[in-house]
């Protein structure tokens, strides 16, 4: 059984959550994984900071952390996208607000899915996965 819950934990941002939860229950089956319970939170930059520094020993704010949690017999993890970073990005980047918090969650989803982008050719690996996700989400209207 697959479960995606989105919950928005920013002070003023708003995304369209059920847009997240469709998005990522297409990542998890066109990745072929099956029984996950997976928690989205869209969190501040003050907030990014401070879980990054209590968990990861970072003192800096950064756009997406994963978390997973179990791997068996079900896979269950926490991704948090830092939604000032994607305005932030989004601007620089020049694509859509919603588009870049798609990219963000599926980004972090990626990584709970064993995904990695510490080195050069699994990071383009990960970025074509990543994009073409998105790209699918946009035509089908599954952006927030």
């Amino acid at each position: 059984m697959t479960e995606v819950t989105v919950a928005n934990a920013h002070p003023r941002k708003r995304v369209a959550g059920a847009a997240l939860v469709r998005l990522l229950r297409s990542v998890l089956a066109g990745e072929k994984t099956r029984n996950v319970r997976l928690s989205l939170v869209l969190i501040d930059r003050h907030r990014c900071r401070r879980i990054n520094e209590r968990f990861l020993g970072h003192r800096f704010e950064t756009d997406v952390l994963s978390f997973p949690l179990e791997s068996a017999p079900r896979l269950e993890g926490e991704v948090y996208v830092n939604l000032d970073r994607a305005a932030t990005q989004a601007r620089h980047y020049e694509v859509t607000f919603g588009n870049e918090v798609a990219r963000l969650a599926v980004h972090g989803t990626l990584h709970l899915l064993g995904y990695d982008d510490r080195r050069a050719a699994d990071s383009r690996r990960m970025k074509a996965a990543e994009e073409r996700y998105v790209a699918l989400a946009k035509r089908a209207g599954k952006t927030p």
